[in-house]
């Protein structure tokens, strides 16, 4: 994944935005949620849930919390708007944060999956005119580019054999 974001200021760290989320669904935020979302928000990359739980499974002091309650917790943090999931060449979903970080749009290489993360003014301008234009007030977008990243595209290197040199 190539990205040219940086992160944004936030006033409520993301736990405790989860916190306040899980209270108005008369929920607790466990330490296994807290878990979670702490191990989440301690890199900006882009993670496909399966992957990410087995690379929990193999730090130091083994699991954080089961795998049911991992992704209870992926769908919750969903619904809280904390993070959002982008389609995958690869057909497996994978997910980003969605809270602190600025609205982007990504290119997906359908033949290695590699994302890479813009941002472009224009295009937000462009999709603002349209709703405006139908009477339709947009809270945000999300854009997804398929094809084929700049190293799938090139030819293959081909060896010459030394006969086909003669």
């Amino acid at each position: 994944m190539v990205s040219q974001l940086g992160t944004m200021n936030v006033t409520v760290a993301p736990v405790d935005k989860f916190r306040e989320f899980l209270l108005t669904k008369k929920m607790r935020l466990t330490p296994e949620r807290e878990a979670v979302v702490t191990a989440i928000y301690s890199s900006h990359d882009h993670f496909d849930a399966d992957q990410w739980i087995d690379s929990l499974a193999g730090r130091k002091g083994s699991m954080l919390a089961s795998r049911s309650t991992v992704y209870r917790t992926l769908h919750l943090l969903q619904e809280a708007g904390l993070i959002r999931k982008v389609a995958r060449a690869n057909d497996r979903e994978v997910y980003e944060h969605d809270y602190g970080y600025p609205q982007h749009d990504h290119l997906i290489c359908k033949k290695c999956g590699d994302m890479i993360e813009f941002p472009n003014e224009m295009i937000s301008s462009v999709l603002e005119t349209v709703a405006k234009e139908h009477g339709f007030r947009m809270s945000g977008h999300r854009l997804e580019v398929e094809g084929i990243c700049a190293n799938c595209s090139r030819p293959p290197q081909r060896t010459h054999r030394k006969l086909d040199m003669i």
